[in-house]
Protein backbone atom coordinates (compact mmCIF):
# COMPACT_ATOMS: atom_id res chain seq x y z
CA UNK A 1 0.00 0.00 0.00
CA UNK A 2 1.26 3.63 -1.24
CA UNK A 3 2.70 5.65 2.32
CA UNK A 4 -0.33 9.28 1.74
CA UNK A 5 2.82 11.25 2.67
CA UNK A 6 6.16 11.72 4.01
CA UNK A 7 7.26 11.36 7.40
CA UNK A 8 9.59 13.68 7.21
CA UNK A 9 8.82 17.25 5.82
CA UNK A 10 11.70 19.47 6.42
CA UNK A 11 15.34 18.96 5.74
CA UNK A 12 15.97 21.04 9.25
CA UNK A 13 14.22 17.95 11.06
CA UNK A 14 17.19 17.01 13.98
CA UNK A 15 17.32 13.63 12.60
CA UNK A 16 18.16 14.66 9.23
CA UNK A 17 20.48 17.13 10.32
CA UNK A 18 22.35 14.33 11.96
CA UNK A 19 22.33 12.11 8.85
CA UNK A 20 23.32 14.94 6.88
CA UNK A 21 26.74 15.46 8.91
CA UNK A 22 27.94 11.82 8.48
CA UNK A 23 28.99 13.11 4.87
CA UNK A 24 32.25 14.93 6.97
CA UNK A 25 34.95 12.50 8.25
CA UNK A 26 35.22 14.30 12.03
CA UNK A 27 31.72 13.36 12.30
CA UNK A 28 31.38 9.89 11.20
CA UNK A 29 34.59 9.15 13.59
CA UNK A 30 32.93 10.57 16.23
CA UNK A 31 29.63 8.71 15.88
CA UNK A 32 31.16 5.44 14.08
CA UNK A 33 28.41 5.81 11.86
CA UNK A 34 28.23 6.63 8.03
CA UNK A 35 26.28 6.55 5.01
CA UNK A 36 25.28 3.76 2.74
CA UNK A 37 23.72 5.40 -0.42
CA UNK A 38 21.41 3.32 -3.09
CA UNK A 39 19.40 0.07 -3.18
CA UNK A 40 22.45 -2.03 -3.49
CA UNK A 41 24.17 -0.71 -0.50
CA UNK A 42 21.13 -0.49 1.85
CA UNK A 43 20.30 -3.88 0.94
CA UNK A 44 23.62 -5.50 2.02
CA UNK A 45 23.34 -3.88 4.59
CA UNK A 46 20.28 -4.98 6.01
CA UNK A 47 22.14 -8.53 5.52
CA UNK A 48 25.05 -7.55 7.52
CA UNK A 49 24.33 -7.94 11.31
CA UNK A 50 22.90 -4.93 12.99
CA UNK A 51 24.98 -2.52 10.94
CA UNK A 52 22.30 -0.77 9.63
CA UNK A 53 20.64 1.59 11.67
CA UNK A 54 18.12 3.85 10.54
CA UNK A 55 17.12 4.40 6.92
CA UNK A 56 15.28 7.30 4.83
CA UNK A 57 13.75 6.99 2.07
CA UNK A 58 11.37 8.35 -0.46
CA UNK A 59 7.63 7.53 -0.41
CA UNK A 60 8.67 6.16 -4.17
CA UNK A 61 11.69 4.24 -3.56
CA UNK A 62 9.89 2.73 -0.13
CA UNK A 63 7.35 1.29 -3.07
CA UNK A 64 9.97 0.30 -5.42
CA UNK A 65 12.13 -0.63 -2.98
CA UNK A 66 9.61 -2.28 -0.36
CA UNK A 67 11.53 -5.76 -0.13
CA UNK A 68 14.41 -3.64 1.50
CA UNK A 69 12.47 -1.82 3.85
CA UNK A 70 11.07 -5.08 4.88
CA UNK A 71 14.96 -5.97 5.12
CA UNK A 72 15.60 -2.90 7.20
CA UNK A 73 12.66 -2.94 9.61
CA UNK A 74 13.40 -6.59 10.03
CA UNK A 75 16.97 -5.92 11.52
CA UNK A 76 15.80 -3.10 13.99
CA UNK A 77 16.73 -0.07 11.83
CA UNK A 78 14.25 2.73 12.18
CA UNK A 79 12.87 3.59 8.74
CA UNK A 80 11.75 7.11 8.29
CA UNK A 81 9.69 8.14 4.75
CA UNK A 82 11.44 11.44 3.46
CA UNK A 83 10.31 14.26 0.41
CA UNK A 84 12.62 14.24 -2.12
CA UNK A 85 14.25 17.04 -0.63
CA UNK A 86 15.14 15.61 2.31
CA UNK A 87 17.07 12.50 0.59
CA UNK A 88 18.82 15.25 -1.74
CA UNK A 89 19.71 17.25 1.32
CA UNK A 90 21.46 13.98 2.82
CA UNK A 91 22.65 12.32 -0.42
CA UNK A 92 26.24 13.19 -1.56
CA UNK A 93 25.44 12.00 -5.05
CA UNK A 94 24.26 14.31 -7.78
CA UNK A 95 21.16 11.94 -8.72
CA UNK A 96 20.26 10.41 -5.54
CA UNK A 97 18.05 7.06 -5.28
CA UNK A 98 15.94 7.45 -3.20
CA UNK A 99 17.47 5.42 0.25
CA UNK A 100 20.19 6.22 2.16
CA UNK A 101 21.20 4.36 5.39
CA UNK A 102 22.72 5.04 8.51
CA UNK A 103 25.24 2.27 9.07
CA UNK A 104 27.66 1.02 11.78
CA UNK A 105 31.24 1.07 11.48
CA UNK A 106 32.05 -2.43 10.97
CA UNK A 107 36.11 -2.33 10.31
CA UNK A 108 37.72 -5.45 11.88
CA UNK A 109 40.57 -5.28 14.51
CA UNK A 110 43.72 -6.09 12.29
CA UNK A 111 44.42 -9.06 14.93
CA UNK A 112 41.34 -10.66 13.91
CA UNK A 113 42.18 -10.73 10.53
CA UNK A 114 45.34 -12.59 11.14
CA UNK A 115 44.07 -14.82 13.51
CA UNK A 116 41.53 -16.56 10.83
CA UNK A 117 45.12 -17.40 8.37
CA UNK A 118 43.88 -15.52 5.30
CA UNK A 119 44.96 -16.68 2.15
CA UNK A 120 44.54 -13.64 0.18
CA UNK A 121 44.38 -10.14 1.12
CA UNK A 122 45.00 -6.67 -0.66
CA UNK A 123 47.05 -4.02 1.75
CA UNK A 124 46.35 -0.63 0.57
CA UNK A 125 49.37 1.87 1.07
CA UNK A 126 49.08 5.44 0.73
CA UNK A 127 45.85 5.48 -1.55
CA UNK A 128 44.38 8.52 -1.52
CA UNK A 129 41.34 8.63 -3.97
CA UNK A 130 38.02 7.13 -2.25
CA UNK A 131 36.76 5.95 -5.58
CA UNK A 132 39.82 3.49 -6.52
CA UNK A 133 40.11 2.36 -2.66
CA UNK A 134 36.19 1.37 -3.02
CA UNK A 135 36.78 -0.31 -6.40
CA UNK A 136 39.99 -2.19 -5.25
CA UNK A 137 38.02 -3.39 -2.31
CA UNK A 138 35.24 -4.90 -4.69
CA UNK A 139 37.97 -6.37 -6.85
CA UNK A 140 39.07 -8.23 -3.75
CA UNK A 141 35.93 -9.63 -2.55
CA UNK A 142 34.75 -10.39 -6.16
CA UNK A 143 38.42 -12.44 -5.93
CA UNK A 144 37.75 -14.45 -3.11
CA UNK A 145 40.36 -12.21 -0.95
CA UNK A 146 39.46 -12.94 2.82
CA UNK A 147 40.30 -9.07 4.11
CA UNK A 148 41.41 -6.17 2.65
CA UNK A 149 43.77 -3.70 5.32
CA UNK A 150 44.09 0.17 4.80
CA UNK A 151 47.22 1.67 6.08
CA UNK A 152 46.94 4.70 8.12
CA UNK A 153 48.61 6.87 5.49
CA UNK A 154 45.52 5.85 3.33
CA UNK A 155 41.45 7.33 2.28
CA UNK A 156 38.64 7.11 5.13
CA UNK A 157 36.83 3.64 4.27
CA UNK A 158 33.68 4.89 4.98
CA UNK A 159 34.11 8.06 2.82
CA UNK A 160 30.76 7.94 1.00
CA UNK A 161 32.28 7.87 -2.17
CA UNK A 162 34.04 4.79 -1.09
CA UNK A 163 31.62 3.42 0.26
CA UNK A 164 29.39 3.58 -3.57
CA UNK A 165 32.58 2.41 -5.32
CA UNK A 166 32.63 -1.16 -3.19
CA UNK A 167 28.79 -0.96 -4.43
CA UNK A 168 28.43 -3.56 -1.09
CA UNK A 169 31.27 -5.36 -1.29
CA UNK A 170 32.16 -3.19 2.37
CA UNK A 171 29.83 -5.91 3.90
CA UNK A 172 31.03 -8.84 2.62
CA UNK A 173 34.80 -9.26 4.12
CA UNK A 174 36.82 -8.11 7.12
CA UNK A 175 38.66 -4.61 6.73
CA UNK A 176 40.92 -3.39 8.82
CA UNK A 177 42.37 0.49 9.18
CA UNK A 178 44.95 2.69 10.13
CA UNK A 179 47.57 0.12 10.58
CA UNK A 180 50.84 1.08 9.84
CA UNK A 181 52.22 -0.29 6.91
CA UNK A 182 55.49 -1.86 8.92
CA UNK A 183 52.77 -3.80 10.72
CA UNK A 184 51.01 -4.99 8.62
CA UNK A 185 53.97 -6.45 6.45
CA UNK A 186 55.53 -7.67 9.70
CA UNK A 187 52.05 -9.20 10.72
CA UNK A 188 50.87 -11.06 7.88
CA UNK A 189 55.00 -12.23 7.17
CA UNK A 190 54.16 -13.76 10.46
CA UNK A 191 50.88 -14.85 9.76
CA UNK A 192 53.13 -17.10 6.72
CA UNK A 193 51.35 -14.73 4.16
CA UNK A 194 53.82 -14.36 1.50
CA UNK A 195 53.60 -9.74 0.86
CA UNK A 196 54.16 -9.07 -2.39
CA UNK A 197 54.02 -5.17 -3.96
CA UNK A 198 52.73 -4.12 -6.96
CA UNK A 199 54.52 -1.63 -8.62
CA UNK A 200 55.11 -0.61 -12.43
CA UNK A 201 59.17 -0.80 -12.07
CA UNK A 202 58.79 -4.01 -10.21
CA UNK A 203 61.68 -6.28 -10.96
CA UNK A 204 59.57 -9.52 -11.11
CA UNK A 205 57.04 -10.04 -13.87
CA UNK A 206 54.11 -11.46 -12.64
CA UNK A 207 53.64 -13.69 -16.03
CA UNK A 208 57.21 -15.24 -14.96
CA UNK A 209 55.95 -15.83 -11.10
CA UNK A 210 53.32 -17.71 -12.51
CA UNK A 211 55.04 -19.73 -14.82
CA UNK A 212 57.58 -20.51 -12.11
CA UNK A 213 54.41 -21.99 -9.49
CA UNK A 214 55.73 -19.61 -7.23
CA UNK A 215 52.03 -17.98 -6.31
CA UNK A 216 50.02 -21.01 -5.25
CA UNK A 217 50.16 -20.21 -1.46
CA UNK A 218 49.13 -17.70 1.25
CA UNK A 219 49.89 -14.32 -0.65
CA UNK A 220 48.81 -10.50 -0.03
CA UNK A 221 49.64 -7.97 -2.64
CA UNK A 222 51.00 -4.50 -1.17
CA UNK A 223 49.12 -1.35 -3.96
CA UNK A 224 50.14 2.11 -3.43
CA UNK A 225 49.28 5.66 -4.46
CA UNK A 226 47.31 6.33 -7.60
CA UNK A 227 50.32 9.12 -8.71
CA UNK A 228 53.91 7.69 -7.36
CA UNK A 229 53.29 4.06 -6.63
CA UNK A 230 55.02 2.86 -3.66
CA UNK A 231 57.73 4.43 -1.78
CA UNK A 232 61.06 2.74 -2.19
CA UNK A 233 60.76 2.40 1.71
CA UNK A 234 57.90 0.50 1.65
CA UNK A 235 58.66 -1.58 -1.46
CA UNK A 236 62.12 -2.84 1.17
CA UNK A 237 59.45 -4.34 3.39
CA UNK A 238 57.82 -6.94 1.44
CA UNK A 239 59.07 -10.27 -0.02
CA UNK A 240 59.06 -9.24 -3.98
CA UNK A 241 58.26 -6.74 -6.22
CA UNK A 242 56.10 -7.39 -9.00
CA UNK A 243 55.18 -5.90 -12.24
CA UNK A 244 52.18 -6.30 -14.54
CA UNK A 245 53.48 -7.07 -17.77
CA UNK A 246 52.03 -4.80 -20.55
CA UNK A 247 52.09 -6.59 -24.02
CA UNK A 248 49.85 -3.41 -25.74
CA UNK A 249 51.47 -0.20 -26.45
CA UNK A 250 49.39 0.89 -23.02
CA UNK A 251 51.78 3.28 -21.09
CA UNK A 252 50.45 1.50 -17.46
CA UNK A 253 47.60 0.22 -15.58
CA UNK A 254 44.90 2.15 -13.20
CA UNK A 255 45.50 0.96 -9.87
CA UNK A 256 42.15 -0.74 -9.88
CA UNK A 257 43.02 -2.28 -12.99
CA UNK A 258 46.26 -3.58 -11.73
CA UNK A 259 44.77 -4.88 -8.64
CA UNK A 260 41.98 -7.24 -10.08
CA UNK A 261 44.85 -8.85 -12.30
CA UNK A 262 47.30 -9.47 -9.41
CA UNK A 263 44.16 -10.62 -6.80
CA UNK A 264 42.82 -12.61 -9.96
CA UNK A 265 46.19 -13.86 -10.80
CA UNK A 266 46.48 -15.29 -6.82
CA UNK A 267 43.07 -16.59 -7.43
CA UNK A 268 43.82 -18.86 -9.78
CA UNK A 269 47.00 -20.30 -8.67
CA UNK A 270 45.65 -20.82 -5.34
CA UNK A 271 42.85 -22.99 -6.68
CA UNK A 272 45.34 -24.86 -9.11
CA UNK A 273 46.80 -28.11 -8.21
CA UNK A 274 48.95 -27.90 -5.19
CA UNK A 275 47.47 -24.34 -4.43
CA UNK A 276 46.63 -23.38 -0.68
CA UNK A 277 43.11 -23.11 -1.60
CA UNK A 278 42.93 -27.14 -3.02
CA UNK A 279 44.51 -28.53 0.04
CA UNK A 280 42.60 -26.60 2.01
CA UNK A 281 39.63 -27.91 0.77
CA UNK A 282 40.59 -31.80 0.75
Amino acid sequence: MRPAAPELISPRSPRVAAARRLGKRNFRGKERLFLAEGPQAVREAAQYGETLVELFATVDAAERYADIVGAARDVGARVHLAADAVIEDISTTVTPQGLVGVCRFLDTPFEEILAARPRLVAVLAHVRDPGNAGTVLRCADAAGAEAVVLTDASVDLYNPKAVRASVGSLFHLPVAVGVPVEQAVAGLRDAGVRVLAADGAGEHDLDAELDAGTMGGPTAWVFGNEAWGLPEETRALTDAVLRVPIHGKAESLNLATAAAVCLYASARAQRAAGGCRSVTAN
